[in-house]
């Protein structure tokens, strides 16, 4: 498995809807191989395939962070939110792609959502807690929507500009 590169917010790419996968194949197995192990290298609990530059409807994500505990990956092809709760929750969220970078965003407490899993078969679970807010923050990534998007515009440009900054100093080598 390879570790890929995370694409750093400003990128074109980030900001693109995902064209949905009609058939798994051992390529697409091999991505979400990938994506798990860029994930934990990361580290984070959850990775969307624009991330690292392809611009298909994967995400994989994994929120249990105790220690000890065995690592429970979900890997998603075409997730989508069939149904959520009227009750809201708020969560201090970040991204692989807006490193270091960590603001509150209100989503809806639970969702169910709908998939295709790794063998082609359709899934479907409902998900509360971290898990809602995760699997909701990466399939935003599917849709081209990252999590400073739900944020006023001024604390938006002043994490946007973090990032341009970071990206000449990675530049600059």
């Amino acid at each position: 498995m390879t570790i890929r590169p995370i694409l750093i917010h400003p990128d074109p790419r980030l900001k693109k809807a995902c064209a949905p996968i009609a058939s798994i194949d051992d390529e697409l197995k091999k991505l979400a191989d990938d994506m798990l192990s860029t994930m934990y290298d990361a580290p984070g609990i959850g990775l969307a395939a624009p991330q690292v530059g392809i611009l298909q409807r994967l995400i994989v994500l994994d929120c249990d962070k105790d220690e000890g505990v065995e690592p429970d990956p979900i890997v998603m092809f075409n997730p989508e939110i069939i149904q959520e709760s009227d009750s809201r929750s708020t969560y201090d969220e970040g991204c692989l792609s807006i490193p270091d970078q960590y603001a509150e965003v209100e989503r809806p407490a639970e969702v169910a959502v709908r998939w295709m899993d790794r063998d082609g078969a359709i899934r479907e679970a409902e998900f509360d807690g971290l898990w809602a807010t995760c699997v909701q923050h990466e399939i935003d990534h599917l849709n081209g929507v990252l999590f400073i998007d739900h944020l006023k515009p001024l604390k938006r440009q002043m994490i946007t500009r973090k990032m341009q900054k970071l990206k000449r100093e990675l530049a600059r080598g």
